[in-house]
């Protein structure tokens, strides 16, 4: 959705534009050629590996986590911003390099960190936490309705050692009929990927911090590929967007609400069957678009 993302951010003047999930760079780099030099764009990743990928296409990135946008934009100097643009969940480069334990395909560690130097892994969520939690955890994050099956089967074939042998695991709990319906361990590993890197807390606290710093007349856009991602922003941006909800029969607003937001796309838009074709990863994708008003 990359041509939509430039042609958001086009009308940008000036100013700083985050990229709050810079992965591998690809919309920066779109971006330079529409909006440079007039506007400085800069990354933010919480995956080391970006640093060299960065440097080697003359891009700024500060390492860190969009969780911390408002420590980050601080620690930068910077003050307001023109646009920020998150790609929520897995960039390409981590999904390809089995040794990240995100892919389900190959083997690979059970790690799934997006930053490698913090704490919790995806061997200690699947060999240490208890039924009730992987199940909540499966069940919330996975939207997963053989959560149960599956929580069960981790418990009872510990310890697990790497992906292959996670994804087996799921694969003989799911029930034949759902086996048909895409890979069996796909919500599974995507649940425990968001419980190891903490994504929705991510997604709220980076977005709150991202709309408190906009510019008026600056944008932020979000693409979101889980429903759960989604849904914070859709209701983020529905609430920024409310008006005096007073009835029409009173002569003075009482409530004091004023729209903060105005939506710069319809509803969520979808990739069409051209981009699907040529990347099957962004399928699920929706992106969702405000603009900051006057105060």
């Amino acid at each position: 959705m990359a041509d939509l993302v430039c042609e958001l951010f086009e009308p940008i003047q000036e100013g700083t534009l985050v990229d709050a999930t810079f992965g591998g760079g690809g919309h920066s780099l779109r971006l330079r050629q529409v909006i440079a030099p007039h506007v400085r764009i800069m990354g933010i990743d919480r995956d080391p590996a970006v640093g060299e990928r960065a440097a080697a296409l003359g891009l700024d990135v500060i390492l860190g986590n969009f969780a911390d946008l408002e420590y980050l934009l601080s620690w930068a100097g910077v003050e307001n911003l023109a646009g920020v643009l998150f790609d929520f969940g897995l960039s390409s480069d981590q999904l390809d390099h089995p040794e990240r334990g995100f892919s389900y395909h190959r083997s690979g560690p059970l790690d799934m960190r997006m930053d490698p130097r913090s704490g919790l892994t995806a061997a200690q969520v699947v060999n240490t936490w208890d039924y009730q939690s992987l199940n909540r955890v499966i069940s919330e994050y996975g939207e997963d309705p053989s959560s149960r099956r599956i929580a069960r089967a981790i418990v009872a074939n510990r310890p697990l050692v790497d992906t292959l042998a996670l994804a087996e695991v799921v694969a003989g709990a799911v029930p034949a009929a759902l086996r048909r319906k895409g890979h069996p361990a796909r919500r599974t590993f995507q649940a425990i990927r968001m419980a190891v890197n903490d994504e929705l807390h991510a997604v709220r606290t980076g977005l709150e911090a991202a709309l408190g710093r906009l510019n008026e007349g600056g944008r932020c856009v979000a693409i979101s590929y889980h429903s759960l991602e989604d849904r914070l922003v859709k209701q983020r941006f529905a609430r920024g967007g409310t008006d005096c909800v007073c009835p029409p029969d009173l002569p003075v607003c009482g409530c004091g609400l004023n729209a903060g937001l105005r939506p710069l796309v319809k509803g969520a838009v979808r990739p069409g069957p051209a981009e699907v074709e040529l990347n099957r990863r962004a399928r699920s994708a929706r992106l969702r678009a405000v603009e900051k008003l006057a105060a």
